[in-house]
């Protein structure tokens, strides 16, 4: 009840946004405009700044953190002030809080050097976040009293560098880092946990290869361009893992200019994991990019595939709304993937544009007896 009151507000609130300028209802644009100035989010990019920041406070809402507080700070900035050509490189932080007693901080950097011969990305996550684990597999999270809570201790980070072969192609070396613990956890947790591989914490370490082609025009929210990317990480315990396991990952994104405000996106996504795979490296079937709707862990397989399309079109000023449609399945061994259960995801979403490109996106996905509100810097994919 207190979830459906609050979507409802949700809505009305989204709603008088978008319809402010003709209801009067909220202060006048250029007011507001003034207020975002004083906090960063000129809707114009200042490249003589070092870094051109903008912070925005707001609400959000996801099926494994409740109702929260979150603050997203954003970073615009060239490291060559005389390349012009060369999208702007790119920093996003988003702290956050919420009514479950969750909290963290999450960031991405993508920079773009020597007019884009090199790109050296990384991204990753310190949190504290109170969620249940349902075990293995489509059978185990399809059964709600499968449900284990407990509290997920999270660092994560993935630092890699990419270099230029030809024209869209590049190639490169990372790492892949995590470290979780599982405190607290129910007695039906503390059961799944010594019968998972890895047990209650979990020290995951690898070295990842990369390949991508990629002719997107501005990462954090193409227009238009396409990009393959291969990921293949090899986890070892002389390089400080736990366990000895791989894990391949696939993506194919496209991205179409239907007119000037309208983009339609295709993303598809694979992974693939063999070895002695801890629990919480498991190849997880939805989250707030893929599968919006679905609780975050609830389905974990040793392979996933997803595919969704979503339409994006910006609105007046600021204002933006999307919708998408998706798919997805998991499976034990690559050969039955495809073969077995195929859930949906659905949804709707709007976009307020903070800083040129960048978007604030608030988006409702609806999955299979699932749903979920989320907060986010930068779109899904």
């Amino acid at each position: 009840m207190l979830q459906q009151k609050y979507l409802r507000r949700l809505t009305l609130f989204s709603l008088i946004i978008a319809f402010s300028s003709q209801a009067q209802i909220l202060p006048e644009r250029e007011k507001i405009d003034g207020w975002l100035s004083e906090l960063g989010g000129e809707n114009s990019f200042d490249e003589s700044k070092t870094i051109d920041w903008g912070v925005l406070p707001g609400p959000f809402y996801t099926p494994e953190m409740g109702l929260g507080v979150g603050t997203a700070l954003v970073g615009l900035y060239r490291l060559d002030k005389q390349d012009t050509k060369t999208q702007p490189s790119s920093i996003g932080l988003s702290g956050f809080a919420s009514s479950t007693g969750a909290f963290g901080l999450n960031f991405t950097n993508y920079n773009f050097v020597d007019s884009d011969q090199w790109r050296l990305f990384v991204s990753g996550t310190i949190n504290n976040v109170p969620t249940y684990y349902w075990g293995k597999g489509y059978a185990a999270g399809k059964k709600e009293s499968n449900k284990e809570k407990y509290h997920s201790q999270e660092f994560k980070i993935t630092p890699r560098a990419l270099y230029k072969l030809t024209d869209a192609t590049y190639v490169g070396l990372g790492w892949n880092f995590s470290s979780i613990n599982a405190s607290d956890p129910d007695e039906g947790a503390k059961a799944y946990f010594s019968q998972s591989v890895g047990g209650r914490s979990v020290i995951s370490s690898g070295v990842s290869a990369y390949y991508s082609y990629d002719t997107r025009d501005f990462l954090p929210n193409a227009h238009h361009g396409q990009t393959l990317e291969v990921i293949y990480t090899y986890f070892s315990p002389n390089l400080g893992s736990d366990t000895r396991f791989q894990a391949t990952q696939l993506q194919y994104a496209y991205y179409h200019e239907l007119t000037e405000k309208t983009v339609v996106a295709v993303d598809n996504y694979a992974r693939f994991t063999t070895g002695d795979v801890p629990w919480n490296q498991l190849s997880l079937l939805g989250n707030s990019n893929r599968m919006r709707g679905y609780y975050e862990g609830r389905y974990r397989d040793n392979n996933i595939f997803t595919s969704q399309i979503e339409l994006r079109h910006k609105l007046d000023w600021r204002h933006g709304v999307v919708g998408w449609l998706g798919t997805g399945t998991m499976s034990d061994s690559p050969s039955e993937l495809g073969a077995g259960h195929w859930l949906p995801s659905a949804g709707v979403g709007y976009r307020f544009e903070f800083k040129p490109r960048m978007n604030v996106r608030l988006d409702f996905g609806v999955g299979r007896n699932s749903t979920g509100v989320y907060f986010q810097v930068g779109e899904s994919f």
